[in-house]
């Protein structure tokens, strides 16, 4: 069976051993239990006592600090296992492979690169794969140099395949002229508009025939051969979706990324239909990658499109530029609010794109006006925010990471942002994870606790957790890698990686990735297990540092059961079994 990735929630034990309680207490040890290894138990003569090998929690970077995530593109800058290393360390959570430039082999390359990554630091790499999506171009000139256009000529774009003049060229896309408009001037009505070159040029359609649209150049430029032109007022009646497209998707899910941004998103079909042919390509029992929309066409914002592409897919990028090419460009930061609202209020991650540090391409600082806009973005709320060319193939990637982590790291500490996260409001719903998830966000606040442990089999869980802006980080505890990569994505979500039978699944490795119906152990039952195994995580992520600090745990009964989150649980970093500074012994 196929499974959706976000569909199913559960709560998970942890690795099994056997706790016996009794009534013999001591005091708390100064320091936290070793996370890579058992506690070394040996007892005295009495049984009564047992000593523990301990181990001082890492040493935390504000790398593993920050909530908002990072997004980087691989490119020519950023093709080696030491450059994706570097990266990652530098601050990006999750890597874009951009199947626009070159070869499908390559990105698998890539990828097998970022999973030598993943392991060596034992942390969950998300892995986005965007596709090209259409591409629409004029033909070409007979002057190899193009032409200049001047004001108020008129323009023809027609489907005959000669080289083009100063009077028209080929526009070898019928849609275009079928979906185009007249202007009507007895009504004061204008014809619909043609953008060429990213805006650089600017047409006016005033008439139509068969095969050809007839044009008044509003904004003067050169245009030349092969450029891009954008429709802001037409939906054309074609697929997001090309040949080449298809065969990529294909090949994504063959080789297991997390993510796919689908690129000119018009309306909700269009991610009914990726939804569709994803289904078609995935094999029995693999894991579901999640479906980023990519919103640059103004079409999303029609009627409730935009609410209705949100609930379709898994995420949404603003692909700004595009949008602001398409928009006005005093529009685009409203815009940019409205999809990021909508998100939030639907649990959805959204991620700001494009031309975010531009000129650290050349530079390796970025201009005053860049550092805003990644801070506007992260105070609108955004769960990631994303380098393009910048890491792909500047001259300073890893400065550029760097520095959205830097401007990361000093809004999250502001007081203004917290003040507009407490004052932020989730949508609530009437489930019991929903009445557990809020009320686990408010008892961190109340208690200051480092950390919530959620403990899920396919992340949504987590995603409602996210979604509610917790004053502390969300640990995710989870029996599956594919779920821990998948939740990077989310603001404020620490994925734990999960190894082969993990968190109370008893399971080998062939069985172990039955999503549906993973087994779990017999002896999976003791609550203490699972408490336990959540004080190592927390401990393993650097979220605690004092056996006093207190970690707020969701859970649910029993477990392994989708959709079950019932249970709250305080309890210290040193365990279950402490309270006060007094623990039981087992």
């Amino acid at each position: 069976m196929k499974i959706n990735s976000i569909g199913f929630i559960a709560v998970l034990a942890c690795p099994v051993y056997s706790f016996a309680p009794t009534l013999t207490t001591r005091r708390l040890s100064t320091y936290l239990f070793s996370t890579t290894a058992e506690p070394d138990i040996s007892s005295t003569a009495n049984g009564n006592t047992q000593e523990t090998t301990v181990a001082v929690a890492p040493k935390v970077s504000q790398r593993w600090r920050k909530s908002t995530k990072q997004l980087a593109t691989l490119g020519p800058a950023s093709s080696t296992k030491e450059m994706i290393e570097t990266l990652f360390l530098a601050g990006a959570d999750i890597f874009r492979l951009n199947f626009s430039h070159g070869s499908q082999e390559q990105k698998k390359e890539l990828l097998m690169l970022i999973r030598e990554v993943e392991e060596k630091y034992s942390h969950p790499i998300a892995v986005l794969g965007d596709l090209q999506g259409p591409k629409l171009r004029v033909g070409e000139f007979f002057n190899p140099q193009g032409e200049i256009l001047e004001k108020g000529q008129t323009f023809r774009l027609d489907l005959d395949e000669a080289l083009g003049d100063n009077s028209r060229v080929m526009l070898p896309h019928p849609e275009i002229i079928e979906a185009s408009e007249v202007g009507d001037i007895v009504h004061d009505e204008i014809g619909h508009v043609l953008l060429v070159d990213d805006g650089k040029v600017k047409l006016v359609v005033t008439g139509k025939g068969p095969n050809y649209l007839d044009c008044r150049v509003e904004v003067p430029g050169k245009i030349s051969n092969r450029k891009g032109v954008n429709t802001p007022d037409s939906v054309l009646k074609i697929s997001a979706l090309t040949p080449k497209d298809r065969s990529d998707l294909e090949y994504m899910v063959g080789i297991g990324v997390d993510w796919v941004a689908l690129s000119f998103v018009q309306q909700p079909s269009d991610i009914e239909e990726i939804n569709e042919l994803i289904d078609q390509h995935l094999k029995e029992d693999q894991f579901r990658p999640a479906v980023m929309a990519k919103i640059e066409k103004p079409s999303c914002f029609v009627g409730d499109n935009l609410e209705r592409i949100v609930d379709l897919c898994d995420g949404i990028m603003v692909a700004r530029g595009d949008l602001g090419v398409e928009c006005a460009p005093e529009d685009v930061p409203l815009l940019q609010k409205q999809i990021i609202d909508t998100c939030r209020s639907k649990g959805k991650p959204v991620v700001v794109a494009t031309q975010m540090l531009e000129s650290m391409i050349e530079s390796p600082t970025p201009t005053r006006a860049e550092a805003s806009d990644v801070a506007t973005a992260i105070y609108d709320g955004a769960d990631a925010i994303m380098l393009s060319a910048e890491s792909a193939a500047g001259k300073f990637p890893e400065e550029s990471v760097a520095m959205q982590q830097r401007i990361i790291n000093r809004v999250e500490s502001d007081t203004h942002y917290h003040n507009y996260l407490n004052q932020l409001v989730a949508s609530k719903k009437e489930t019991a994870t929903d009445a557990v998830t809020t009320a686990a966000r408010q008892i961190a606040q109340t208690v200051k606790a480092k950390a919530i442990v959620c403990f899920t089999l396919q992340g949504s869980t987590v995603r409602r957790a996210s979604q509610e802006r917790a004053t502390v980080p969300v640990l995710a505890v989870t029996p599956f890698k594919e779920t821990a990569r998948q939740l990077v994505m989310s603001w404020g979500v620490y994925p734990d990686l999960p190894r082969s039978g993990s968190f109370g699944f008893s399971a080998d490795d062939e069985d172990f990735f039955n999503y549906e119906n993973p087994a779990v152990d017999e002896r999976a039952d003791d609550f203490d297990i699972v408490l336990k195994n959540a004080a190592r995580a927390a401990l393993r992520k650097g979220l605690v540092s004092d056996p006093n600090d207190l970690l707020v745990v969701t859970a649910g009964i029993p477990f392994g059961t989708p959709g079950a989150a019932n249970i709250i649980r305080i309890m210290p970093a040193a365990g279950p079994n402490c309270w006060d500074g007094i623990c039981r012994v087992d």
